[in-house]
């Protein structure tokens, strides 16, 4: 994975638009995908941030902050708000990274077509940079009529990038040998499902696939663990930057979500230290295979 800083335009421009939030985005390093493009290795999510103020003013917030990754989905029914909160910032559009999705529902070449097109309104934009497959569902003909859509989108430069979303080995060798294979596979990554993604993560390594990180604080259902509580405690640093930073050192892209402007801060702020190989071993041995998302999200994989 290659990563560099910011450039001096980018942080120039920021300074002029941000003040003193600056020193964020100055800290967040740039990954170059397959695809040729850039991408920020953290960004900020939006699933169940609803359509209206609380998505426009948190997605506003992360922008103010510092983020530049913005990612949302047809199925999140908030993309009319994540392209307000975008347009109405100070920041150039072209610095701001914006991931949407491609729902199972609108499978097939030419539903998929469609679908990007009704997205691309919603969010009032003229191109996406990283459009995915959300789930791969288990209709492989309809899924590879999808991605051969995505294709067209990509070649028609409407979406810089494309990649999926919760996809197996298996899944992700059904693409990797077609014209344009997908650049990320974003998926759920935090320690307490590590020892179940572990392989994944390798595989997609190997592919030069990026990892993005969704769900990284395990929807916040486990933040009180003892062993991410005592290295917190050591290292002067919250339990949430603690799970960040692991994701981090593991060469994923994190994507926390929060509609509270402390924690959009918090959280953004995980780029001024680094865990020891004792502390990222510690935190590898809570995987224990369990997911962290709702039991009827499950169903869909």
């Amino acid at each position: 994975m290659n990563y560099t800083k910011a450039s001096r335009s980018q942080k120039d421009k920021c300074q002029a638009s941000l003040g003193s939030y600056n020193e964020y985005m100055e800290k967040i390093p740039i990954i170059r995908l397959n695809s040729g493009n850039e991408m920020p290795a953290f960004g900020f999510g939006t699933w169940q941030l609803a359509e209206g103020n609380e998505a426009l003013d948190a997605v506003t917030e992360a922008i103010r902050l510092g983020y530049r990754l913005i990612d949302t989905a047809r199925i999140y029914g908030n993309e009319r708000s994540v392209g307000e909160a975008i347009k109405k910032s100070a920041v150039p559009r072209e610095e701001i990274f914006v991931t949407t999705k491609l729902w199972p529902n609108d499978f097939g070449y030419d539903n998929a077509l469609r679908a990007f097109d009704e997205s691309l309104e919603r969010l009032g934009l003229e191109y996406i940079d990283l459009y995915l497959i959300h789930w791969p569902r288990d209709d492989k003909e309809r899924r590879r009529e999808s991605w051969r859509a995505l294709g067209e989108i990509y070649k028609q430069r409407r979406a810089k990038s494309i990649g999926v979303s919760n996809y197996s080995i298996e899944h992700l060798e059904e693409v990797l040998g077609s014209d344009e294979p997908p650049v990320v596979n974003q998926i759920e990554f935090n320690p307490y499902i590590y020892d179940k993604q572990a392989p994944l993560l390798d595989f997609c390594r190997r592919q030069k696939i990026v990892v993005e990180a969704y769900s990284p604080l395990a929807r916040g259902r486990r933040l009180d663990n003892q062993i991410i509580s005592q290295i917190a405690q050591k290292i002067g640093k919250t339990n949430a930057q603690v799970l960040l930073r692991w994701a981090i050192q593991h060469g994923t892209v994190p994507i926390p979500k929060s509609a509270h402007s402390s924690r959009i801060k918090e959280n953004l702020a995980i780029f001024d230290f680094e865990l020891s190989s004792g502390d990222m071993k510690a935190i590898n041995s809570l995987g224990r295979g369990k997911s962290s998302l709702p039991f009827v999200v499950s169903l869909l994989k």
